[in-house]
Parts: C-alpha cells; sequence; structure tokens
C-alpha cells in the first residue's frame, strides 16, 4: 500500500520516556512487592521496546511472555475486531501477572486481553500502558498504570509502528502527512 509522505515530530523524547519508567517501576515493585515471580506479559508488537526497558527496572523476580492480538492491521484506525494470533506459552494460574500495553485508544484490545487472561486464573493482574488516548476511549477500561497521556494524534516510535516502520524510534513522535 502506498504511504502519503509524512514527517515525524518529538512528541515525548527518550529521556522523558526513561525517567517515566523509573518512576512506574517503583510503582509496580510496590504493588507486587514479596511475589515469588512476576509473569509479564508483553502484547506483541508495539511493546516490545516498552517492556524490555521497564523488566530492566524492576528489582523482582521476573517471567516475560508474549501474547499477540491486534484491531489495527496496517491501517491507522482501529478495526474493532480484536484477534489473537500468539497466546502465551506458559501459564498464569495461580500467578501475578502484567500486562504491558505500548498505547490504550479505543480500549478494545486491551479490555478483550484482560477479560481472555482472566479466564486463566491469575492471583493478580495489573496492566500498564505507555500511552494513553482517552479522548478515543470506546470501551471502559483504564489500564492501572499509564505512562504518558496523549492527545488524539498519530504516533509512531519506541516500538509504535505506522505499517511496520518508525518502531525503531528512541522517542514518540507525532506524524504529520506533508500534504495536510
Amino acid at each position: 500500500m502506498p504511504h502519503r509522505p509524512y514527517v515525524i515530530d518529538t512528541m515525548i523524547s527518550a529521556k522523558s520516556i526513561a525517567a517515566r519508567i523509573e518512576e512506574l517501576s517503583r510503582e509496580i515493585q510496590t504493588t507486587f512487592e514479596g511475589t515469588d515471580k512476576l509473569v509479564v506479559v508483553g502484547l506483541l508488537r508495539g511493546s516490545f521496546v516498552f517492556i524490555a526497558d521497564l523488566v530492566r527496572e524492576l528489582d523482582l523476580p521476573v517471567e516475560v511472555d508474549f501474547l499477540e492480538a491486534s484491531s489495527y492491521g496496517d491501517g491507522m484506525e482501529s478495526s474493532r475486531e480484536v484477534r489473537i494470533f500468539k497466546d502465551l506459552r506458559g501459564a498464569i494460574e495461580g500467578r501475578d501477572v502484567l500486562v504491558v500495553e505500548d498505547i490504550i485508544d479505543t480500549g478494545h484490545t486491551l479490555h478483550h486481553v484482560h477479560d481472555y487472561l482472566m479466564t486463566k486464573k491469575p492471583a493478580r493482574m495489573k496492566t500498564i500502558a505507555l500511552l494513553d488516548k482517552p479522548a478515543r476511549r470506546e470501551v471502559d477500561f483504564k489500564p492501572t498504570w499509564i505512562g504518558f497521556e496523549i492527545p488524539d494524534e498519530f504516533v509512531v516510535g519506541y516500538g509504535i509502528d505506522f505499517a511496520q516502520r518508525n518502531r525503531n524510534l528512541p522517542f514518540v513522535g507525532k506524524v504529520r502527512f506533508k500534504d495536510e
């Protein structure tokens, strides 16, 4: 699919992201203090950079697993139909679980994943999203922790893509089309 030319304006710097992850990790450690092992579940693909930085800041015994779910495909708008492409490899029954999402927009994906994982009977489950766009929410679901609340802008970077591009940017940037 051909793309219109665009530029990316920095919205949240790499330094700001790192500082916020340090704050969040302290809150997560307090919540899960005393756990024998925290299962950190990253939602692929967008969360992989965030989850890597977050688990390195946690001073807890951690197991990492991944689940791939999406409501986007290659577009800029949510289809609102959540599909799970890859399930967890390990069991979470009776375990403490932290679900890590890159961005919560309409809320459909994280809400669906939360409900799905609750059927696996974790002891405790909390959620975290690096970015939150409350103006776009269609489902009444709020993550336990949020890195940054952002306006209704299309963003890329720090693991978040536009048609599989720009995941490798060390910051979160706003996509601005040159013909707008």
